[in-house]
């Protein structure tokens, strides 16, 4: 897949990756990071999915699996390198609370923290599973009205059940990461979906972008299990208030159902 984009050239400007690893805790972001507002800025998901990757990595007790993850976004994140921190702030045989901060260039642009919890099967009885819509057919890769697509935009396909980037409300929509969010290294149901997640707010807008500005200012995720399968999905809807400020709710699925919940808190202003 080849991505073209006026983005500044990093330390890797190839688009087969969201991300090349130069150290454990150094990447160089890639082209393909590049969201729809700014050519040198990164769009939420590749971020914050590199950032639950370090905390789910962490070395905890046998089994444990990220079940609630809550991102604070503390500015834009430019299309540069990135350094990350991660650690266990409270270990746990069965409990454990782990965290993660994105740096670029000594700016912390990303803080995270996350309950990691011991999941065993049979532990619990399962209740009933929601079910998720049908996967279409291929479908034509449309954005944004009025606005030309973007690196980020076509390094995943965009399936929708309803609504559509270029129609106002609530939408549902499956997807399918073309590329790993780390260059040479498989990625997990738990990146890809979170590598779309941030998207939320934008397929589901009640505002057109080019009058208005929607910003999300952080992402809280609670999960029952990961993703698996090459395909993830969700359902959003955003709700505005009077005040300026706004949230997104969101269904997120898989082929066996729905297995979580988010939430984004937004600020809204018109341009």
């Amino acid at each position: 897949m080849t991505i073209e984009g006026d983005a500044p050239r990093t330390a890797s400007d190839d688009d087969d990756a969201f991300y090349t690893q130069l150290a454990p805790d150094r990447f160089a972001s890639t082209r393909a990071t590049v969201g729809p507002w700014d050519a040198s800025l990164q769009h939420g998901g590749p971020p914050i999915a590199l950032v639950a990757r370090a905390m789910d990595r962490l070395p905890t007790a046998p089994g444990m699996r990220l079940a609630r993850l809550s991102v604070e976004l503390l500015g834009p994140v430019p299309v540069d390198e990135l350094t990350l921190e991660a650690e266990v702030v409270r270990p746990g045989a069965r409990i454990a609370l782990v965290a993660a901060t994105a740096r670029v260039r000594e700016r912390a642009v990303l803080r995270a923290v996350g309950w990691k919890i011991a999941a065993v099967e049979g532990r619990s009885p399962a209740g009933e599973v929601e079910p998720a819509p049908d996967l279409p057919e291929p479908q034509r890769q449309v954005f944004f009205g009025g606005m030309e697509s973007f690196p980020y935009g076509r390094a995943l396909e965009w399936r929708f059940v309803d609504g559509a980037f270029d129609r106002l409300g609530p939408a549902t929509v499956w997807t399918r990461a073309r590329i790993p969010l780390v260059r040479g290294q498989p990625i997990s149901g738990l990146e890809r979906l979170l590598v779309m997640l941030d998207s939320a707010n934008g397929v589901s807008a009640e505002l057109d972008l080019r009058e208005w500005t929607f910003v999300p200012v952080d992402q809280t995720l609670v999960l029952h299990r990961h993703p698996e399968g090459e395909w993830v999905g969700m359902a959003a809807r955003t709700t505005l208030g009077s005040a300026g400020i706004g949230l997104t709710r969101t269904r997120v699925f898989d082929a066996k159902g729905v297995f979580g919940r988010s939430l984004h808190t937004l600020f809204v202003a018109r341009r």
